[in-house]
Parts: structure tokens; sequence; C-alpha cells
């Protein structure tokens, strides 16, 4: 696993540790203990290469919250399936459709899975793999890569302390591993096939790629500012287009390229289109364009005590695009200035009725 070395010791060690990888029936690994070379200080913990097979010891599954939905961030869900305690010490998810691995920072440096218990690890998304282009759940566009579901989460695991011994029903005496008092525990390697039910791998790759595409046309954001109507019930948000400048050697050698096509707007948990403003819809991009601003009258989509209290994605804009070749739903959110601005407008209006 990237990143993470495994440190050779002597074979008694390894011994050592293969008696108490098989006594820790939690692991359920099928470790793989060989000879080697001395290397690293006396301190540091031996480990073994390790595989967990489906539905094993741990199970790995991956979601998103909805407010990391704007900041490109996932997370590993890892479930304990065994009735003792198993502490994770690094975490990295591989799939095709990003270029890195997707790695936990583990800040703590560590993390306890509890008996029976799911715990979520945020990890930050890489530069997605926008090569191939193949179906993408429905409503998300394009993904990239060859196989959406061929994910794999590569962990390293702290051995339980005690599980080498026999008939002393002691737990963390720090005999175990290397034999030392105050030693860290033995550690073991191991991979799980990771469950994406909802697409968000795919998702993700496909909205990223769709925004370098759209980048790479115009920079497309929106102002801070918003106008309220003199009767509070409706609002103006502007939507402003800065086509990316290309020199005449550029322009003349991709003519007809450098083009995006907004569709249409569309509805968030929290704005709806006003009548007295109407969306636009069909609007051509193109690089080397002139700046443009779009104005897109809004009202509140709710007014339930919630609206706001909960909202998460509500000020995010979908635009429906079209661009190099890929089609899908780019999300532009609003700044914090405008977000504030939005919730006291809904709030305000909300209360009018």
């Amino acid at each position: 696993m990237s990143g993470l070395p495994v440190t050779r010791r002597r074979r008694t060690v390894f011994s050592t540790l293969c008696r108490a990888a098989a006594a820790a029936a939690v692991l359920a690994v099928a470790a793989s203990c060989s000879a080697g070379t001395v290397g690293g200080s006396g301190g540091t913990a031996p480990s073994a290469t390790a595989t967990l097979v489906p539905g094993g010891p741990v199970t790995a599954e991956i979601s998103q919250f909805r407010d990391n939905y704007s900041k490109q961030i996932i997370e590993i869900q890892l479930t304990n399936t065994t009735g003792a305690a198993l502490t994770v010490l690094a975490a990295e998810l591989t799939s095709p459709l990003f270029a890195a691995p997707i790695t936990w920072p583990a800040h703590t440096g560590r993390i306890e899975l509890p008996p029976g218990q799911t715990k979520s690890l945020p990890a930050p998304l890489p530069a997605p793999e926008c090569g191939s282009r193949s179906p993408a759940p429905s409503g998300t566009g394009t993904a990239s890569g060859t196989d959406a579901g061929n994910a794999f989460v590569s962990l390293r695991l702290a051995v339980p302390q005690g599980t080498g011994q026999q008939g002393t029903g002691q737990q963390g005496t720090g005999q175990q591993g290397t034999g030392q008092q105050g030693t860290n525990p033995p550690q073991a390697d191991a991979t799980a096939p990771a469950a994406d039910p909802f697409g968000v791998l795919a998702r993700n790759n496909s909205e990223m790629c769709l925004t370098r595409e759209a980048s790479a046309v115009a920079a497309i954001s929106l102002a801070p500012n918003l106008e309220v109507a003199a009767d509070g019930r409706t609002a103006v948000v502007l939507l402003l287009i800065q086509p990316r400048t290309v020199s005449r050697t550029e322009d003349a050698a991709s003519a007809g390229a450098g083009e995006l096509v907004i569709d249409r707007v569309e509805e968030t948990t929290l704005l709806a289109e006003a009548p007295q403003a109407p969306w636009p819809r069909s609007v051509t991009v193109r690089a080397g364009g002139p700046r443009a601003e779009l104005r897109l009258g809004i009202r509140p989509s709710r007014c339930d005590p919630h609206a706001v209290a909960e909202d998460k994605v509500g000020t995010l804009l979908p635009l429906r695009v079209r661009v190099a070749g890929r089609e899908g739903v780019l999300k532009i959110a609003a700044g914090s200035q405008l977000r504030g601005r939005i919730y006291d407008f809904v709030t305000k209006t909300c209360g009018r009725q």
C-alpha cells in the first residue's frame, strides 16, 4: 500500500506475530509471515501483510455527506463485524476513476472501531481520471474510467494486545510482538472491496471532469450581491460568465472548439424560479467571447421550519451543461456572503406568508 511501508523483522518476531494473528480471530486474515533482515529501531512494531475477504471482519462502503458535496470530500465507512474492538492506523481507497489513492488523513494517528459499529473516515478526493468515458449513475452525467465499482480499501490495523497469550486472560501487557515491555502493538496490512451503492465515486468523477472541461472555456460564478424586490417576495442573483482569453493562433486552430452550452438552470432544495424573472435556456458560451451576466429571479422553494436550519446544498446552483463531449450538472456554489443573504431572504420571505 502506497505510503505504508512494511517493516521487516527477525523470523522469531514474525513467528510470534503469526501466532498472534491466528489467535486474533477478530482479524480473520490470511497473514503471510516470512523471515527478513533486521530493519528500523527496536521500538518499531512488526507488520504482516494480510488480505480481508468480502464479508470479513471489516467491511467498507463509500458515502458522502451533503455538506461535503462542494468540497470533494467523501467518507470511507468501515464496519467492524466482530465482537472485539479493532484499531485502524491508516486507510486509503484506490479506484480507476481517480489518478491517485484517496487517503484518510489520520490527524489523531488512529481510530478505534468498536465491535459491531460503523465509523466514517473523511477523505479528500484527488484529481479525477478523465480519459475514457462510460455511463454514470442516472442524472450525474458521464463518468470516466473503466469500472466505477472496482474500488478497494487498504487498511493498516493494530493487532489486539494479548491475543498471543494463552491461559493468562491478561490484555495489553506489552509482551506480544517483540516481547519487550511498552513496545507498540504488532500491525497487519489488509485490503477489502469497497461497496459504492450510491455511485459516489462515479458522480464525483463526472462532476470534477465536467468542471475541468467547463473551466477551460469560461469561469462561472455567482455575484455576492442579492437584489431583493420591493415586496420582499422575490430576488435576483447574478450568474457571472467570464470566457477564457484565447490567442489568435489558438482561435484559428480550434475553430468550433472551446464551446459550452448551458441548457438550463435547475432549481434547488431552497430556491425556485421566480416567474417575474425567468431563467435563461440554451445559452452558448465560447472561449474568447464577451463577459456576460445572467439575471436569475428566485423565490423560496419551501417554507417549512427546517428549510434554512437544515440546508446543506440549497445554495449550490445546478447548471445543466454540455461541453467537450460531456454533459451533466455543473454546480456553482454561492460564496459565504451570498449564502448568508439568501438565507436571510428566504427566512424573511417565508415569515411574511
